[in-house]
């Protein structure tokens, strides 16, 4: 998953939203970004293609019950951060899509 945009909630608690990252190809209905090679390289993902699918996100208070430490990396629960230009593409894709509906985690 990547967090695409944090907002604090009435209670001074932060939310974030995410939309999911994933090795199986956008399917019918589902817009998506592709994740380059190097930036795959650059956060240690696997060597698959992979997709940011943005017609679909999740919010959920931080840190969250599906949020686990990264096996090998412990407790590290981030692989990093995106480059700039492909968060630009991604914030764009998903002003673009408008189609997306939040479903909220609760915690």
């Amino acid at each position: 998953m990547a967090v695409v945009l944090v907002t604090e909630s009435a209670d001074g608690l932060d939310q974030v939203h995410v939309v999911p990252m994933t090795t199986r190809p956008p399917g019918q209905g589902q817009e998506a970004v592709g994740v380059p090679e190097a930036v795959r390289r650059q956060l240690g993902l696997s060597a698959e293609r992979s997709w940011i699918i943005v017609s679909e996100w999740n919010r959920f208070t931080w840190p969250g019950c599906d949020i686990r430490p990264i096996r090998g990396r412990e407790p590290s629960v981030s692989f990093g951060f995106l480059p700039a230009g492909l968060f630009r593409r991604v914030r764009d894709a998903l002003v673009a899509a408008a189609i997306g509906r939040p479903v909220d985690r609760g915690d």
